[in-house]
């Protein structure tokens, strides 16, 4: 439990630290930060091949940084998350079942073929929100200030991610009414 919820707060705080890091702190020392995240997550490496490759490129990130002395690495990792996150999902779809199904199977082990491609839709939608998200999280990345960047991948991308996942749960539900009832 508390692994989790390091790991959390970590990624929450994550771009709010390296804004207010910036200018007073080395991009070097910044990314004891970004080791930090990765070591939060070590306990999930046993439990896939993409969570060992995700760390091993945050970690390429953190060489990059402490190498370098840039910001920029350290402004990739929430690319790197959402590529991640891309990949496993995009995957589920090549390799059913799809992990809206996966994750919903967790509760609800029954599931009729309606709710199958249902679940496959919504995994569809995250997919393409995981693309969207790391384009932009690249392209404050690449081009916009500290504030502007950490400003999208620190508030706004978990606004939108809550929204998603806020709408897709009133969907559901309504999906629910009508091919449980």
């Amino acid at each position: 439990m508390w692994p989790t919820v390091l790991t959390v707060l970590v990624t929450l705080l994550y771009p709010l630290a390296i804004w207010f890091g910036h200018g007073h702190v080395e991009p070097r020392w910044l990314a004891g930060l970004l080791l930090l995240a990765v070591a939060t997550r070590l306990p999930a490496l046993k439990l896939s091949r993409l969570a060992r490759c995700s760390a091993a490129g945050a970690m390429l990130l953190v060489a990059c940084a402490i190498w370098s002395n840039l910001l920029l690495p350290l402004k990739l990792y929430p690319v790197l998350v959402n590529g991640a996150l891309l990949a496993a999902f995009a995957y589920s779809l090549a390799a059913p079942p799809s992990m809206v199904e996966r994750l919903a199977r967790l509760r609800e082990p029954d599931f009729p073929p309606a709710a199958v491609a249902y679940t496959r839709r919504v995994t569809q939608l995250w997919c393409l929100f995981f693309f969207v998200n790391g384009g932009i999280a690249l392209g404050t990345a690449l081009w916009a200030s500290e504030a502007l960047w950490s400003l999208y991948t620190g508030v706004v991308s978990y606004v939108l991610m809550g929204l998603l996942f806020g709408g897709e749960y009133l969907l559901r539900r309504r999906f629910k009414r009508r091919h449980h009832a």
